[in-house]
């Protein structure tokens, strides 16, 4: 499925049953949001006035708008921007977006990031857990990887090419981002809770690959260029994901899976 930028695109993950669970992304960047505020609920016009600063309001508007569309496609409801009204995105408790249709909650879930001027939003069953998160590429030094990321994280960084350490760090703190809103907790929880390995997936993993390729490095990467990762909470949560870059920005979305 396709809409009319990057698209809404299917990354299948092994979810919490044995069946797979389809969970659908989109990604809309500024210029794609309408000047105008009609696409937005009442509750939500009423939020969006209570913000003073422009750069929040921009950022803001532009998540609403992504799950929005994300939503409408995955529920084949009208996108048309006096429908998107119809559908609010909401905050709940633990700051995790919720969706409403018509005031009510809708059998959907979502996960939102925005960054530098995109916005990314996973749509998935209710009862999944999953996040995604979007970094920029960008200088972080040891003492941010000592501060944030595992002995073996930083171990990770450090042994490889030079080129490709800032990459490598964004992806880890992109998908420990990803797992932390999967568990709906955030940065409440400390982000050395979470490990990630950049590995490729098992055999038993029911990932379908469709067309893709294995490079030197053995991670799995499909025709869309998202390579496979895995992160583990605390020793006990297990979870497989997927990264991939385009331009300065990380992608990861990571979905819990069965155990075995």
């Amino acid at each position: 499925m396709h809409s009319d930028r990057l698209g809404l695109s299917v990354a299948c993950f092994c979810g919490l049953l044995k069946d797979r669970m389809s969970i659908e992304w989109l990604e809309q960047v500024e210029s794609d949001v309408p000047a105008e505020d009609y696409w937005l609920g009442p509750n939500e016009r009423a939020c969006l006035e209570r913000m003073r600063f422009l750069k929040r309001r921009t950022d803001w508007r532009l998540g609403r708008w992504t799950a929005k569309r994300a939503v409408a496609a995955r529920l084949n409801l009208p996108a048309d921007p006096p429908a998107l009204a119809n559908i609010e995105i909401r905050a709940a408790q633990s700051g995790a977006p919720e969706v409403f249709l018509d005031r009510q909650p809708a059998h959907i879930a979502i996960s939102l990031s925005h960054r530098a001027g995109v916005a990314l939003c996973a749509v998935g069953a209710p009862d999944a857990s999953f996040g995604c998160d979007l970094e920029t590429v960008e200088r972080r030094d040891a003492a941010f990887l000592a501060d944030y990321f595992t002995s073996e994280e930083q171990e990770f960084v450090a042994r490889s090419p030079v080129e490709e350490q800032q990459q490598l760090a964004a992806v880890l703190w992109s998908a420990k981002e990803s797992t932390l809103k999967a568990l709906r907790q955030g940065l409440r929880l400390s982000t050395t809770s979470v490990s990630v390995s950049l590995v490729e997936a098992p055999p038993d993993s029911s990932v379908p690959i469709r067309q893709g390729r294995r490079p030197a490095s053995g991670a799995v990467v499909n025709a869309d260029g998202w390579r496979t990762l895995r992160a583990c909470y605390t020793g006990e949560h297990d979870f497989r994901g997927w990264w991939r870059q385009e331009n300065h920005i990380v992608r990861t979305i990571v979905s819990a899976i069965a155990p075995s």
